[in-house]
């Protein structure tokens, strides 16, 4: 099955540490480059360990909010190397 640039979204909601980040790891992978995944997590933890997380993965931490004990993650999985090698140099010489 091919990995879909649609946002997808991830409740692991009850689960305690490090279950979340394990599982937001997992379905990470599964992302095309380009791609974003909403975490819905409860576990206090997880306000240290997403942000952590996501900087050692190579992935980025769009947003965070929490509404009472609902902690939400957005997550981006960065374009591939290559495409960012396929880009025009800031100046317009590549």
């Amino acid at each position: 099955m091919a990995a879909s640039a649609s946002p997808r979204i991830l409740d692991v909601r009850g689960l305690s540490c490090p279950l979340p980040v394990l599982r937001a790891r997992q379905a990470s992978r599964e992302l095309a480059p380009g791609g974003s995944l909403t975490v819905l997590a409860t576990d206090p933890a997880s306000a240290i360990d997403f942000p952590v997380f996501c900087h050692h993965a190579g992935l980025e931490l769009v947003s965070t909010e929490r509404n009472g004990d609902l902690l939400t993650f957005e997550i981006r999985k960065p374009p591939s190397v290559d495409a960012l090698h396929r880009l025009p140099a800031a100046d317009g010489t590549g």
